[in-house]
């Protein structure tokens, strides 16, 4: 990596999308609990968004990280909408399930970037933020405007960045996407360190990633933060996938299968799940999110057991994973 600010210790991160009420109503108090879990289990990096929970999120965040001493953890947070306090009746619809009352619009200026990274400042508390993500750049979020926000972020986003970084402000910034088309449109015109690469490397669905993402970031030197390792959950059973209620055709009985055979070697499938995105060269680390403390033990637990070589050469030979990837050792 360029910049090498993901180190060994922050191999297993805390994504901010359930503390911003993705997927229930958490209060302030019960994803403190989560924090507090999380830093106590020794986990050292953190990342949101203020998309999350409109704002809600990043400020919870904020109010338990700017406690802590600032050298000993490693911040993200996401650039690319901006946020304007609205009354109650005219937030707009969203996936959040209890947002603060904001609106917001989709802005990749220079002059919207570093707005939104002083009001991530303002609403955290921190003195700086580490890594800087330029947020839903990508067909999936802004549709057909998509190459409309792309020539903003280009003459935009992607060179302030790089001047904050050059600067010192920040210590690495990229994209932070549901898609791997942004995140190779960005290493064609620009000089990210790291990016933030959702739903598109899992143990059940990687083979595109493998075939055009890795390489890619191999070869430019970047490299990459999984979010949603498990497809937001469904890998955890719950009946949702990458954020929607559409199960994909046959992911149910993969799924299921994997498990099965994770049985036989006394682990489980998302034990399974958060080791084989690791076991990636380009991935730096990965972020699951938690809406209870239990989870980030289990997460704390997947990272540090260790899963028979013979459970991964049984996938493989089943077909259930793509003969190219790496699997963990």
């Amino acid at each position: 990596m360029k910049s090498s600010i993901l180190t060994e210790k922050h191999k297993l991160g805390l994504g901010g999308v359930a503390i911003g009420t993705a997927f229930e109503k958490l209060t302030d108090g019960e994803s403190y609990e989560v924090l507090q879990k999380a830093w106590d289990l020794g986990i050292r990096y953190y990342d949101t968004s203020p998309w999350y929970g409109l704002t809600k999120s990043e400020r919870r965040f904020g109010n338990f990280l700017h406690g802590q001493n600032r050298d000993e953890f490693v911040f993200s947070t996401k650039v690319g909408r901006l946020f304007v306090e609205v009354p109650e009746n005219e937030v707009p619809p969203t996936m959040w399930k209890a947002p603060l009352n904001y609106d917001f619009e989709h802005n990749y200026t220079a002059d919207a970037i570093k707005r939104s990274i002083e009001e991530s400042l303002e609403r955290t508390r921190l003195n700086h933020i580490d890594i800087v993500y330029i947020h839903d750049l990508s067909e999936d979020q802004v549709g057909d405007r998509y190459p409309y926000f792309l020539k903003q972020a280009r003459e935009g986003a992607f060179k302030v960045l790089s001047e904050l970084r050059d600067q010192g402000v920040i210590k690495a910034w990229g994209m932070g996407v549901n898609k791997i088309e942004p995140i190779l449109d960005c290493l064609d015109s620009a000089d990210p360190d790291i990016c933030l690469s959702a739903t598109q490397y899992s143990i059940l669905e990687h083979e595109d990633a493998a075939d055009r993402l890795l390489p890619a970031v191999k070869k430019a030197g970047v490299k990459l933060v999984s979010g949603a390792g498990y497809n937001s959950g469904f890998i955890a059973g719950r009946n949702r996938y990458n954020y929607v209620d559409v199960i994909p055709k046959g992911m149910t009985e993969k799924r299921d299968r994997i498990n099965e055979i994770a049985k036989k070697y006394n682990t489980n499938v998302i034990h399974a799940a958060l080791q084989f995105v690791l076991a990636a060269d380009e991935f730096a680390a990965i972020i699951p999110g938690a809406s209870k403390p239990e989870q980030v033990k289990d997460n704390v637990n997947a990272l540090n057991e260790k899963i028979p070589t013979d459970f991964w050469k049984e996938l493989q030979s089943e077909g259930l994973i793509y003969e190219k990837v790496q699997v963990p050792n």
